[in-house]
């Protein structure tokens, strides 16, 4: 009996589901049960208790179980890693193994036999054995155990590079499919892969916070191999240990809910002291096509921002330090406003993302195609919307204010701490103030903050916490603090969540630019006007709202 007739003999899905779910499976290779799930048709909580009633089996709660280590090694990392079982207890010649899948089985002669005991099964949630599991025997531990056997082989055998070297290099391909692998499954932004004295470390950037990734000691034997493969994916000079090199890899990937994904890595790779160090920066094709609706403004910035992007020409600015989500913004933008009429070009250094229906321009610097050199030439192709990746010098200022005055509207990005900021910036690289005044738009400013997770927050007293001088709760405000859950993976936070300021140019701003007042000026007389929502309004709003907590906000708004 398989899970899908249990399901069925339950009332818990129809035969039509059963029959959808199965043609699914076919077209997908997913198990019955996740196909089930990424349906809506049930939940993993049902699936658990029906399959535990039906089959007489305890559900366990692994978050909750403590094992001893002897208990772990009864059975070897690989038998663990492929049949996603894992022993918890011990009792004489009786060994407790949880699974989430009781229906193979065939593994019970294969675990009694590795393991000398009669094997008794429990169910425990699928996402839970993945968890512990890596908790307990690491990322790629398998994988790891049998490259370092094969290793010793070699070695006692005597046997040349050449047959070294063939041996690892399926074992090395798993390593890193497996470490890029649960990069994506934590939901990780950025991959480091750091060389040490004896040792590698991997760490990966998770909603703008950096994890240690459990992977077993042994790796830095491995690590080599693993820079050498990258760079094979990444199509680099693998021979090239001196110098910092740049590329790009596409990674297919099986995402739970979403069949197979595919991603962009941008690779960085610099020589250090110990090797060879990797920075891979995590590109989702699905943040592309984020809108303006799913970004988390607040209605005071995105009613302005939507009438901003429709005017025909100007200057549009959004600041930001890096990482903070200025891409997203952008691109969001774009998709809002280019259609059949509108052509829009881009100059972008790198293109981090493809976007249908927008003309894209690499910027190389090899050839002499700067940010500047491009916009110069792609104004002949007779553009209405122009973006450029970042105005880093007065050469592409000074172009992107002349393209805004010859009709154009021009979307770019500043490093700046606020909007107002932005403004003087132009002025310091050397923009005459008539033309920043004339130019300018209006400005969008913004940070990420870490979302609370909805399963776990919990809510705190306003006098147990610290609270900024400038912000005053009511009493009617919950304010928030994180906890943990499986759903966050006991971080307490899950995704991020941006916070925006926008500044829009009037004609008493104007005059101060022209005047050249400082950044602090323009923002206190924007504020009089009401032509300026900060970035500090819009944290404090998103803590009272239960969003985020006041030190996510306070972290984000320090300049």
């Amino acid at each position: 009996m398989g899970i899908g007739t249990v399901l069925l003999d339950r009332e818990l899905i129809t035969r039509q589901q059963l029959d959808d779910a199965i043609q699914e499976q076919a077209r997908s290779g997913e198990r019955l049960d996740r196909v089930l799930m990424r349906m809506g048709v049930v939940d993993r909580s049902q699936i658990l208790r029906a399959v535990g009633e039906q089959l007489r089996l305890d559900v366990v709660d692994l978050s909750d179980v403590v094992v001893r280590q002897d208990v772990l090694e009864s059975l070897p990392a690989k038998l663990v890693f492929r049949h996603h079982c894992v022993p918890i207890a011990r009792h004489e010649d009786t060994l407790t193994v949880a699974t989430s899948d009781p229906f193979q089985l065939v593994i019970h002669d294969e675990l009694s036999m590795h393991s000398g005991c009669a094997i008794e099964l429990v169910l425990a949630d699928d996402e839970d054995l993945r968890s512990f599991i890596r908790a307990h025997y690491g990322v790629a531990g398998d994988t790891l155990d049998a490259m370092s056997g094969d290793l010793e082989d070699i070695i006692s055998d005597s046997a040349g590079d050449d047959e070294l070297e063939q041996a690892q290099e399926a074992s090395v391909i798993r390593l890193v499919n497996d470490i890029l692998g649960e990069a994506l499954a934590v939901r990780a932004t950025d991959v480091h892969i750091e060389p040490y004295e004896g040792e590698l470390v991997v760490r990966y950037r998770v909603d703008g916070v950096l994890h240690r990734a459990n992977l077993p000691t042994t790796v830095h034997r491995f690590a080599p191999a693993i820079v050498s493969r990258l760079k094979i994916m990444a199509s680099l000079n693998i021979a090239e240990k001196r110098k910092p090199q740049d590329g790009r890899i596409t990674f297919k990937h099986r995402v739970d809910g979403k069949g197979i994904e595919e991603f962009d890595l941008r690779v960085s790779v610099i020589p250090m002291v110990f090797g060879e160090g990797l920075v891979l920066r995590v590109l989702s094709k699905s943040a592309v096509q984020m809108t303006l609706d799913q970004l988390g403004m607040p209605e005071p910035v995105e009613t302005p921002w939507r009438q901003l992007i429709d005017r025909p020409h100007g200057i549009l600015l959004v600041t930001g330090p890096t990482g903070s989500g200025k891409s997203t913004t952008l691109y969001a933008s774009l998709n809002q406003i280019v259609s059949e009429s509108i052509k829009a070009i881009t100059v972008e250094d790198p293109v981090e993302y493809q976007v249908a229906g927008v003309n894209q321009i690499q910027v190389n610097h090899k050839v002499g195609l700067t940010f500047a050199a491009g916009l110069r030439a792609i104004l002949r192709h007779d553009p209405d919307v122009v973006m450029i990746g970042e105005i880093r010098d007065l050469e592409t200022a000074e172009t992107a204010v002349q393209a805004s005055l010859t009709g154009h509207l021009v979307f770019s990005t500043l490093h700046t701490n606020d909007a107002p900021g932005s403004i003087t910036r132009l002025l310091d690289m050397g923009v005459e103030p008539f033309l920043v005044s004339s130019s300018v738009e209006g400005v969008l400013a913004q940070r990420l903050v870490r979302r609370l997770c909805p399963e776990c927050k919990t809510p705190v007293e306003h006098k147990a916490i610290e609270l900024p001088k400038d912000f005053k709760p009511s009493r009617t405000d919950t304010l928030f603090q994180p906890g943990s859950c499986k759903a966050c993976l006991h971080r307490g936070y899950i995704g991020r969540i941006g916070v925006y300021e926008i500044l829009r140019m009037s004609d008493h701003t104007r005059e101060l630019v022209m005047a050249r007042k400082s950044a602090p000026q323009i923002a206190a007389e924007a504020a009089k006007e009401s032509n300026l929502y900060t970035l500090r309004h819009d944290a404090f709003e998103k803590v009272r709202q239960g969003v985020t907590t006041i030190e996510e906000a306070s972290r984000a708004i320090a300049t």
